[in-house]
């Protein structure tokens, strides 16, 4: 794409932005707190997003840095044809896809986190985030999936191609935060329920449970926190896993770890912190997850959300060093501190 298509279109997003109208800030009487007028909050009502100009020139500098001066990485792997997956042989057992999508196999239970098969965490084909190396699993090599749990729905969350593939083929259960059954439902996925934040819903026995991020919503300017963001546990017999999703470090992390924990396996966002001004807020640091960590009192830490699509300004392989260093500098035992290679299983 040359420089004029990039001027284009960011002129374009510029006049959405600009027109955009934003949900309200106060409670609705008789809801919870999250609740206000036209769709929902973060926790703390003192959050704030940076202001117009800040979002706006660090979307141009994305825009330009993921279609003309992309960078390139490709994240170690480990081959998996889903053999072992498919015959349940290691159970409980969490394999890293790329990004947040995680394959997690609990009391005869296969269950997606925030599917993405696509090739860009984009809306459009030609530009944004292009991914930068293979899902670690093959989708045709997947088990039948019983569950799928969405966080929220940002393109690198939420692929639409992919969640309308999974419904086709295996006909999982969609859990979502409210707000995004009906977005679903629109585009033909059906099988959809939709939860609040603290409720839960137990499949063939497992429990999901969503739970508070520090996070925000939107699919376009047009409909910025219209629906809800979440993380969410996934509670079986005799284990716990906390997934994340997106979030800035926030009080809900011990609230979380209090209610509902201690956790087996706690995978929580690890890239995307740079620039600080626009990412501090909503994603948490390398340091911050270990943190998090610590404050959901889990047995062991898992980084995701990194590796994959090029969302920031950090070196695309920092992450996973920056977590490692600060699991040891707290005294952490490095079995309990966990990056996976693409396409890897693991016991937990």
């Amino acid at each position: 794409m040359n420089r004029a298509a990039i001027a284009f279109l960011a002129l374009g997003v510029f006049g959405l932005v600009s027109a955009c109208a934003g949900v309200g800030r106060e409670p609705l009487p008789g809801r919870p707190a999250h609740h206000v007028e036209g769709g929902f909050r973060n926790p703390d009502p003192a959050f704030r997003r940076p202001d117009g100009w800040t979002r706006w020139s660090f979307f141009v500098r994305r825009l330009w840095g993921t279609t003309v001066a992309a960078r390139s990485y490709e994240a170690p792997r480990m081959p998996n044809n889903g053999r072992a997956l498919r015959e349940g042989a290691v159970n409980p057992s969490v394999t890293w896809i790329g990004h947040s999508t995680l394959l997690v196999q609990l009391d005869g239970l296969n269950v997606l986190t925030d599917p993405h098969w696509g090739a860009r965490a984009s809306p459009v084909s030609w530009a944004g985030p292009r991914r930068l190396s293979p899902p670690g699993l093959a989708f045709e090599d997947l088990p039948r999936i019983h569950v799928v749990v969405i966080s929220h729905d940002h393109y690198d969350h939420l692929d639409l191609s992919t969640v309308k593939r999974l419904a086709a083929a295996h006909d999982p259960l969609f859990l979502v935060p409210l707000g995004l059954g009906p977005w679903l439902e629109e585009r033909g996925i059906t099988r959809v329920e939709q939860l609040d934040w603290w409720q839960s819903r137990t499949h063939r026995g497992v429990t999901f449970h969503s739970v508070p991020a520090q996070h925000f919503g939107g699919r376009t300017p047009a409909d910025t926190n219209q629906r809800l963001w979440a993380s969410w546990v996934v509670a079986g017999r005799d284990r716990r896993l906390y997934f994340g999703g997106d979030s800035g470090y926030f009080d809900g992390f011990r609230a979380a770890g209090e209610r509902l924990g201690p956790f087996d396996l706690a995978a929580v966002a690890i890239g995307a912190y740079v620039p600080r001004e626009i990412m501090e807020r909503v994603h948490t640091t390398p340091e911050q997850a270990v943190q998090a960590f610590l404050d959901l009192r889990a047995t062991t830490l898992l980084g995701i959300h990194w590796g994959t699509f090029d969302l920031a300004e950090e070196p695309l392989d920092e992450p996973p060093g920056r977590m490692l260093a600060e699991a040891r500098r707290r005294g952490i035992d490095p079995a309990r501190a966990w990056i996976l290679t693409l396409g890897e299983s693991r016991r937990w």
